[in-house]
């Protein structure tokens, strides 16, 4: 899998709309009503990730839940990266 360059994030990123570019990933922050709100979502993202065995980093405040997503292989954002972040924007 290649890594998107620096001119082809800008496009793809176009794609998913409330991501953003940041250091090698794809990231974005979602809040919610409570915590127990955000812990479905986190279950549902992680269902995502099993099923589509690629996993995006998550850390859980309260109720904000910060997702970043990289392709650790090759250090960048990649093709997989971008259609998780589409079918995480999915849920919400």
């Amino acid at each position: 899998m290649k890594k998107y360059t620096p001119a082809e994030l800008k496009k793809k990123i176009l794609l998913v709309p409330g991501w953003r570019a940041e250091r090698n990933a794809l990231a974005r922050t979602v809040s919610f009503y409570d915590f127990k709100e955000a812990m479905v979502f986190v279950e549902e993202v992680s269902e995502l990730a099993v099923e589509y065995n690629h996993h995006p980093e998550m850390t859980i405040q309260f109720n904000k839940v910060m997702l970043r997503l990289r392709t650790r292989s090759v250090g960048g954002v990649t093709s997989a990266d971008v259609k998780l972040a589409g079918l995480i924007s999915e849920l919400l």
